[in-house]
């Protein structure tokens, strides 16, 4: 007898082929067939007509290794559809975090993990002791840590002995399973990494059989300068590559989606292993100490909070960004567009402007983004509306550009219950479903589910998921093509997507009727040999 039967829907198997009728039928946490009419005895029946029967998306971009703990239920997650997260983006892991340098870890990444508990862990550890969860979770080791926990953030090139020591914990987060390295030199301390730093822990990837991604080294002024960096290490590697959340930030780049698209194609197309993600959204949100030029970090925490109370190191900070930019992010159009969304040191500034913060204390907008990142040491996070929609659609209607969300795991109360979070936690994956392939038309819908399922697997190396045959893990998510939308807001963020039915996870429901029901039955994916499974 069948665990499940699936019956009447329209499977949409992610591979980028048409819809077509069929029944599909789950037993030990595998699907065991998929045909029409199928209709063995089974211990539930789902009634599926009139919904799409589909792989579990993939979100291929996340930063839930920091949340996943604290919301093991993954309640943002599974109800728009995901079944799989792919942690450790950006350089930002969790792990690993050698003896004696717990406080260098934990205060650095404090601004990326409100809530989270450190500890001292080896990646293999980690590994091991992760909770269970909702959802599948694939791990990469990120490079900023890895620097953190070998030298600080110190702005200069490693030694060899420092180096070897550093190649030495990301061979060992591959050896545990890891699917990759991550790497993010948009900040510190991956800004204080020469290109050749990181090629040369590509190369340690690529050894191993890999993969590595990266966020660009700037996404504005010299975004292109940064995406030629990104490729040469592809090519020189061989290492599979992925660029996280593509994008074109800052006024003065608005429009360029076209010309940025045809430099990746022609890597694509001279055999360069690239791939690329992106959010379905205009703004973004990073930790605002990210804004500020890279040096004003270095040292570590303390070291910042002591230069942001000097005037002249913000009177520097002032004539950097009226002459570049934020750091990363580029002209925006006026200090209206930044926007506090978890501030521990001055919660009642959640969800205001730097422009209204500024206005409330009198002072200049670099002075006042100062004033609440030395309020809670650094740890302030905000939004940062710097893209512009056209380019969002160009990039998504490119078939082969993945679907990653850039958030996190969030549930009802906790200890994230005092954030704003970006809608993109709660509708990422119905957004594209919904408004930008049904209502816009940009993609087909076979297309659509493509992208965040079969294409991802492939890209991640997942041997058994995304893509529904006989055989494949149970990964299935059913939705309504017509209800399927996104709710969530910047005012109203934590609203669960229209339109999920059901998800399953490993044979087991999570969502049952819309409603959650309690499951935890994720596992953490490792890289072997023969791919992730």
């Amino acid at each position: 007898m069948d665990d499940l039967l699936i019956r009447g829907g329209d499977v949409i198997d992610g591979t980028g082929a048409p819809a077509r009728q069929a029944n599909v039928a789950v037993r030990g946490g595998r699907i065991v067939a998929i045909e029409p009419g199928l209709a063995g005895p089974a211990r539930r029946v789902i009634d599926a007509r009139g919904h799409v029967v589909a792989p579990g998306f993939i979100d291929v971009k996340t930063h839930s290794d920091f949340a996943l703990p604290l919301y093991p239920c993954a309640q943002s997650r599974v109800h728009q559809g995901v079944t799989t997260e792919l942690v450790g983006s950006c350089g930002f892991t969790a792990a690993p975090v050698p003896a004696g340098r717990l406080a260098a870890v934990s205060d650095y990444l404090a601004g990326m993990a409100p809530g989270y508990a450190f500890r001292e862990t080896g990646f293999a550890e980690y590994v091991e002791s992760f909770p269970a969860t909702s959802v599948n979770v694939a791990m990469q080791v990120g490079h900023n840590t890895v620097r953190v926990a070998v030298m600080g953030l110190e702005n200069r090139a490693p030694t060899a002995q420092e180096f070897a020591r550093m190649e030495r914990l990301v061979e060992e987060a591959l050896d545990a399973g890891a699917v990759g390295l991550s790497t993010g030199p948009f900040t510190a301390p991956g800004a204080f990494a020469s290109p050749q730093e990181l090629e040369s822990l590509a190369r340690v990837a690529a050894r191993r059989g890999a993969g590595y991604a990266t966020h660009l080294r700037d996404e504005a002024g010299t975004i292109f300068e940064s995406l030629r960096e990104a490729i040469a290490v592809a090519e020189r590697t061989g290492v599979r590559t992925r660029i996280v959340h593509l994008k074109l930030s800052g006024t003065a780049n608005w429009g360029g989606a076209p010309r940025l698209l045809e430099e990746i194609v022609a890597a694509r197309d001279r055999g360069v292993h690239i791939d690329c993600d992106q959010y379905p959204y205009t703004t973004a949100l990073n930790p605002l100490r990210n804004l500020l030029p890279p040096s004003v970090q270095e040292g570590g925490v303390a070291r910042m909070v002591e230069r942001l109370a000097d005037s002249g190191v913000r009177d520097d900070i002032r004539a950097r960004i009226a002459e570049q930019g934020l750091n990363g992010f580029g002209r925006v159009p006026s200090w209206e567009a930044v926007r506090v969304s978890m501030s521990a040191g001055a919660p009642h500034d959640v969800g205001r402007t730097v422009a209204d913060i500024a206005a409330r204390l009198a002072c200049d907008p670099v002075d006042a983004l100062c004033a609440v990142l030395v309020a809670d040491r650094g740890g302030t996070r905000g939004f940062v509306t710097c893209m512009d929609e056209q380019d969002v659609r160009t990039f998504l209607a490119c078939p082969w550009i993945l679907v990653g969300s850039d958030g996190r795991a969030f549930g009802p109360g906790g200890p994230l219950a005092g954030e704003l979070p970006h809608p993109r936690v709660y509708g990422t994956f119905p957004r594209v479903l919904g408004h930008y392939a049904r209502d816009l038309g940009l993609l087909t819908l076979p297309q659509a589910v493509h992208k965040m399922t079969g294409a991802t697997a492939a890209a991640l190396g997942l041997t058994d998921r995304g893509v529904l045959r006989s055989g494949a893990a149970a990964d299935i998510t059913v939705f309504d093509q017509a209800a399927i939308i996104d709710r969530a807001t910047f005012d109203e963020p934590r609203c669960h997507a229209a339109g999920i039915a059901h998800v399953i996870v490993n044979g087991v429901a999570v969502i049952d009727g819309g409603v959650h029901t309690g499951a935890l039955p994720g596992r953490v994916l490792r890289r072997t040999a023969a791919g992730v499974a």
